[in-house]
């Protein structure tokens, strides 16, 4: 792990919050150097601190109306198996996050959807047959009060 000193940790908060602010704009904000948050910022990226940078979108703007939570229990804790579901979890374009967790399950999911049909064939798609899935539960979101991805340092 890389020690992160002030400036990298301001650097990382405003990114964090804009990714788009101009190097100028940055560069002030953390009282520094244009080429000096440059090259910090690209020691960053090199050293996977910034994993990337995205845009958020909202889910319901674009059409997925529903997300859900999947708590996963597989029929088979082989090494095998688990990487073939995670392989299948990185396919499926409504799946947002995937996490091997402790605990009563083995994975749990973040699923953003655009209705319940589409949910109902993921689930006959995907958590069932091939992929050795023992049971799984669904958790649907009612309300989203805080969302975020960012990690304030």
């Amino acid at each position: 792990m890389m020690p992160l000193d002030k400036l990298d940790r301001d650097l990382l908060n405003l990114l964090q919050q804009d990714s788009t602010l101009p190097l100028k704009e940055i560069a002030d904000k953390v009282n520094s150097s244009v080429a000096t948050c440059q090259r910090r910022i690209q020691l960053l990226t090199e050293k996977g601190i910034i994993a990337k940078q995205v845009a958020v979108v909202s889910p319901k703007a674009v059409g997925k109306a529903i997300s859900v939570f999947v708590m996963v229990e597989m029929d088979n804790q082989h090494s095998y198996y688990q990487e073939q579901f995670e392989r299948k979890m990185r396919e499926e374009s409504d799946v947002m996050s995937c996490y091997e967790i402790s605990g009563d399950y083995d994975f749990m999911l973040l699923i953003h959807t655009s209705d319940m049909e589409s949910y109902h064939a993921f689930t006959r798609r995907v958590l069932t047959g091939e992929y050795h899935v023992r049971t799984y539960k669904s958790l649907f979101v009612m309300n989203f009060t805080k969302a975020e991805s960012g990690i304030l340092l």
